[in-house]
């Protein structure tokens, strides 16, 4: 009768330390699958991705950019409607936001590329006090335009909740495209880029929503 017991309690801890052992496993599946978008960043090899935080595509929108006027670094009255004509990415982002900071060297170096060709980035910071974000700007060496909004009135505006966000606006003024999360440089490439080729007139605007229409 105690053989038999034994047996019985050998049985249970055999069964006990198997499910044990495919607990273990599971955790360290799911561990490795949450850190897969920060390996994917680091084998792109860019500014952005490098840093661990994951581009996505973006998402293709089709609304009217809202009507937003705020006072810039310099002091100046500045609003979104006085780049109408051109292709502007609005940035949400925060000097206190990690991944925000992270794509700023690549929204920089993309911005230096294209300045000349109808783009400019407008970045808005969401909350921080003026002189805060200036001694970031001054230090990053950023030379796109940056709007501080310690009122969020941005956020409010494009309905936004999340940091960093982008959105892309056509020449005629509406929003086209929509990030949630940091951007690398090649889905700037991938998806800006030809917008721009507009202003040269080597792309028609309907080839180029053509191709953003192929967006889910």
């Amino acid at each position: 009768m105690s053989s038999f017991l034994n047996l019985k309690t050998n049985s249970k801890i055999q069964i006990l330390a198997m499910l044990l052992m495919g607990i273990g496993l599971l955790i360290l599946g799911g561990a490795a699958f949450m850190l897969l978008p920060g390996l994917a960043g680091s084998a792109s090899g860019d500014a952005g991705a490098s840093s661990g935080y994951f581009s996505a595509a973006p998402v293709k929108v089709d609304f009217p950019a809202p009507e937003l006027s705020l006072v810039d670094l310099q002091g100046r009255s500045v609003s979104l409607s006085d780049w109408r004509g051109h292709v502007v990415l609005v940035n949400h982002w925060a000097t206190w936001c990690p991944p925000c900071k992270a794509e700023m060297p690549v929204l920089q170096a993309y911005y230096e590329d294209y300045k000349e060709r109808g783009f400019t980035i407008v970045a808005i910071e969401a909350g921080e006090p003026v002189d805060e974000v200036t001694a970031y700007v001054q230090q990053q060496r950023l030379t796109f335009p940056v709007w501080p909004d310690p009122q969020q009135k941005a956020m409010r505006a494009f309905g936004e909740e999340y940091l960093p966000s982008s959105y892309v606006i056509d020449p005629n003024g509406q929003v086209v495209l929509y990030w949630n999360g940091a951007i690398s440089r090649e889905m700037l490439e991938k998806y800006v880029t030809p917008l721009l080729e507009i202003v040269y007139g080597s792309k028609s605007y309907l080839a180029w929503q053509t191709d953003i229409h192929r967006l889910r």
